[in-house]
């Protein structure tokens, strides 16, 4: 009788240690995925502004080349 006891306690024992590591573990997962969400975010929040800038030098490149048709125009027209 003793053993089965012993037994039962260890088992209980056993069972309360289990579910204390994998709640343990889930926490420290959870935790993890949110850091890394958290860097993917900001990440994709880098491409986004990185493709703005790229638009706005495309703008500006244009803007300067139809300044410098302009430029050369205006120089044609003046030359004769």
């Amino acid at each position: 009788m003793e053993g089965i006891i012993v037994a039962l306690i260890g088992l209980g024992g056993s069972a309360v240690g289990s579910v204390i590591g994998i709640l343990t573990s889930a926490k420290l997962t959870n935790y993890r995925i949110e850091q890394l969400e958290k860097r993917v975010q900001a990440h994709n929040n880098l491409i986004e502004r990185t493709y703005k800038l790229e638009e706005r030098a495309q703008l500006q490149e244009e803007k300067m080349k139809v300044a410098n048709h302009r430029i050369e125009d205006l120089e044609s027209s003046i030359k004769h």
